[in-house]
Order: C-alpha cells, then sequence, then structure tokens
C-alpha cells in the first residue's frame, strides 16, 4: 500500500494569504495617505513663506521709523497679491522689489507659493497682503490645502 504523502499549499490557502495581504496593504496606505501628507507639507511651506514675508515687512518698517512697504492695500479693501521678484510685469499686483529684495537686505526674493504658476497670478507669489483695521498686517496663502494659513501681527 502506497501512501501520497505530498506537501505542499492548497489553492485556497494561497487566496487566503494573498487576498490578507492586500487587506494589510490597503490599510496601510489608507493609514499613511501620501496626499494628504503632501497637502500638509505645502501648508507647512505656506506658513513659513508667510512668516518671512511679514517679517521682512516689519524689518522694512523697524529700520523706516515705522513707515510700511508703500501700496498695502487697507481693509475693507480686499488684500493684494504680492508681485514675484523680476516678474516682467507686476501690473495689478503689489511690487515690493524695490523695498523688500533691493541689495537682498530684508529678503534674497519674495517667497512663492508651491502651487505656482497653476494656482495663481502668472507674475505673482500666491501670497495676500492687507493692512487690518486695526493697522496690524495680515499676509495670508489663500490656495491653501488642509489649514488656514494666515500671519497677522
Amino acid at each position: 500500500m502506497q501512501h501520497n504523502n505530498v506537501k505542499g499549499f492548497t489553492l485556497i490557502e494561497i487566496l487566503i494569504v494573498i487576498g490578507l495581504i492586500a487587506l494589510l496593504a490597503a490599510v496601510v496606505i489608507v493609514a499613511i495617505n501620501p496626499g494628504r501628507q503632501f497637502a500638509q507639507a505645502r501648508d507647512a511651506q505656506r506658513m513659513s513663506n508667510a512668516n518671512t514675508i511679514l517679517n521682512a515687512v516689519y524689518q522694512f518698517a523697524v529700520d523706516n521709523k515705522g513707515t510700511l512697504p508703500s501700496g498695502i492695500p487697507q481693509e475693507p479693501s480686499p488684500p493684494g497679491e504680492i508681485c514675484k521678484t523680476g516678474a516682467p510685469s507686476c501690473t495689478g499686483l503689489l511690487d515690493f522689489s524695490a523695498t523688500l529684495t533691493i541689495n537682498e537686505i530684508y529678503l534674497v526674493s519674495i517667497p512663492i507659493d508651491p502651487s505656482c504658476p497653476t494656482g495663481c497670478n502668472v507674475n505673482g507669489t500666491g501670497y495676500m497682503i492687507v493692512r487690518t483695521t486695526n493697522n496690524r498686517i495680515k499676509v495670508t496663502a489663500p490656495n491653501d490645502e488642509l489649514t488656514t494659513v494666515s500671519v497677522t501681527r
């Protein structure tokens, strides 16, 4: 009498293991969520850029006896978009290149939103600036994705 002792896995066992691996992979991908991670990174960059612009504006004001760069709109007027450094035209935008980037005293160049050029004016930075009714300066990033990016001082 012969016994067939064939060792191995059945097709059902292999399919169950593949299904469990696929389920675990799906759970890990949802938990990590790379799209959300990239959006958080872009929003963090926007917050850093807004702070950089605001620091440069206030450093300019300190060096100029409290005088802010000209052209910042006053509420209730809407905020104005800041023009890129070296843009061919700043028509309709706030051009701070002459005040904030001259001789690289306050900034080497105006920071640009990570979604530009698709998310903002072709010559703009994607950052808006306004003087509030309490004479504070507010810099915002209207292209923010997950959190509201707004810095006021």
